[in-house]
């Protein structure tokens, strides 16, 4: 009788973690069209927005524009991401980094809703960047009785390889 742990292919979509890159992307999606609603509220002066704001530098609309920018480079990074380019993965990690420092000086405009933005970057932020940790274990294909490696059977005592345990 052979017992056998596999793990996916590299190159298949099945691979653990991908749900985790979906839900970032569809998050910075998202954000994406927050933020165009924000800036376009922001440039036309709606009225949405508190009176007599200061700012650390530039006005409402200078703001506007900021958060219209970084809103279509969120839909651009989401949908390579989507898309699975890595590239467009730190992109998308850089351009959310960027919108929570923009947001930080938004917070006068709009502090509710700046900081609901910010805390969804973070939890975008925390997507993008932890998706391709699990890739890195070590792939293990090991019959019973037959070792791998180096290291002992299943069920067998001994040293294992190189500080790495093999649980069969």
């Amino acid at each position: 009788m052979t017992s056998a742990t596999t793990t996916p292919r590299r190159g298949s979509r099945e691979r653990e973690g991908y749900g985790l890159i979906v839900f970032a992307a569809v998050l910075l999606l998202v954000l994406g069209c927050f933020n165009l609603i924000d800036g376009i509220a922001a440039v036309a002066r709606s009225h949405v927005f508190i009176a007599n704001a200061h700012y650390v530098f530039g006005d409402l609309r200078t703001w506007g524009w900021i958060a219209l920018i970084l809103g279509a480079l969120q839909l651009l990074a989401g949908l390579g991401v989507l898309a699975g380019n890595q590239l467009a993965r730190w992109f998308a990690v850089a351009v959310v980094a960027l919108n929570a420092i923009g947001q930080m000086f938004f917070i006068p405009a709009y502090p509710f809703w700046s900081l609901m933005i910010i805390a969804i970057d973070v939890v975008a932020l925390w997507g993008l960047c932890v998706y391709g940790i699990t890739d890195r274990r070590p792939a293990v294909t090991r019959a019973a009785g037959h070792p791998v490696n180096g290291s002992p059977a299943p069920g067998a005592a001994g040293p294992v390889c190189r500080g790495v345990s093999y649980d069969g």
